[in-house]
């Protein structure tokens, strides 16, 4: 009987060694995975913290974009406004333009009126000329004459 205690005593010896080793494994791999929680756990709070810090820069960036699109929008209505000064400034200047076309038109007309009328005045001079010389060499004649 005693033996058989000594076996059983051996035997549970043996069970709490294997027991000790298991248990020994298991701390060793639940240290392990704790381990590998709390880098997961640290490596997740940086990401989040990352991912704040990118959203905050994305919204800043955004606003900056929304600023910028109104500034733009602002200097296009100008510039449209300016272009459409410009128009209209362009067609004042088109209507000027062809009243003085109009009127460079009316005053080349009046001149080749007035060239026309130059030479029939020099040619009416002319005869007019040849006129007063024949009478005065008629006059010469007759003064002679007498």
């Amino acid at each position: 009987r005693l033996g058989e205690q000594q076996q059983e005593i051996n035997s549970l010896i043996r069970k709490k060694i294997a027991a000790d080793k298991e248990n020994a494994h298991l701390k060793s791999e639940f240290s392990n995975l704790n381990q590998k929680f709390k880098d997961k756990s640290q490596e997740l709070k940086d990401t989040e913290e990352c991912a704040q810090k990118k959203e905050e820069q994305n919204r800043l960036v955004i606003k900056n974009l929304v600023e910028e699109n109104r500034g733009l929008n602002t200097w296009c209505a100008d510039l449209l406004n300016d272009l459409e000064k410009l128009r209209k400034q362009e067609a004042e200047w088109e209507v000027e333009k062809s009243g003085h076309y109009s009127t460079i038109q009316d005053l080349e007309t009046n001149l080749a009126e007035a060239r026309e009328q130059m030479k029939e005045l020099r040619s009416i001079c002319s005869r007019l000329s040849s006129q007063v010389d024949a009478k005065q060499e008629e006059l010469s004649q007759k003064n002679c004459d007498m």
